[in-house]
């Protein structure tokens, strides 16, 4: 494991200072793909909006919860914290259910998270539930999930390293996801040229609105777009 310290990425440092639908709205300028894709819908939730925004790169992996399918390979756990310490930092981890019954399946807890937060993941999207809520709440580690499970039953890891979906969303290994308590977006490899400006003109176009809506003079019978646009 690479013990020497991560110099701040100053991609996902741009990231960290917009809130998620200001980016989503800036994409949308940019014309880099239908308006309707690139976000996860209201089943993922943000379990912890108190500890602000997560952006990072995916490090993926397909999961099964539910199903006894004979002894647990530790070695394809040790696969994936590998794909994690190669990754790029900051990490974010990605699993999808591929067995049956993923309302009872949990994909992480207290023990996973403290290996991903030590290899440098800074949270986890999961298409099912999480656990160990106040532990993992604790260690600063970002949890992106329909909710929570108690138990881990047979959870084993089935392929590392592989695009999966989460609930419509595909995601890749090296994607950058970011999410907030609005929900979670991938950000288009395309953005990095343009989405600051992008971004600078989706805050200056919504402040003119605002502040002509908040006017005195405001009127609807005298409303313009031409006049905030």
């Amino acid at each position: 494991m690479n013990a020497q310290p991560i110099a701040p990425d100053p991609w996902i440092e741009f990231l960290k200072t917009v809130d998620t639908p200001t980016l989503a709205n800036a994409i949308e300028l940019l014309k880099l793909r239908p308006h309707n894709q690139g976000f996860t819908p209201l089943q993922i939730r943000c379990l912890f909006p108190e500890l602000g925004r997560m952006c990072g790169y995916a490090v993926t992996a397909q999961v099964e919860t539910m199903t006894d399918m004979g002894k647990l390979d530790r070695g394809v756990f040790t696969e994936l914290y590998r794909a994690v310490d190669a990754s790029p930092k900051p990490a974010v981890i990605v699993l999808q259910e591929i067995g049956g019954y993923p309302d009872y399946a949990a994909h992480c807890g207290e023990v996973m998270a403290t290996f991903f937060t030590r290899l440098g993941a800074v949270g986890l999207v999961s298409d099912c539930g999480v656990r160990d809520i106040p532990e993992v709440r604790a260690l600063g580690f970002r949890y992106f999930a329909r909710g929570a499970v108690a138990s881990h039953a047979y959870f084993r890891i089935a392929k590392p390293g592989v695009p999966v979906q989460i609930c419509g969303l595909v995601v890749r290994p090296g994607d950058v996801l970011h999410g907030d308590e609005n929900g979670l977006l991938l950000i288009p490899n395309e953005a990095r040229e343009g989405l600051a400006a992008a971004v600078e003109k989706v805050r200056t176009s919504e402040r003119k609105l605002m502040e002509h809506v908040r006017s005195a003079d405001f009127s609807i019978d005298k409303f313009s777009w031409d006049k905030v646009e």
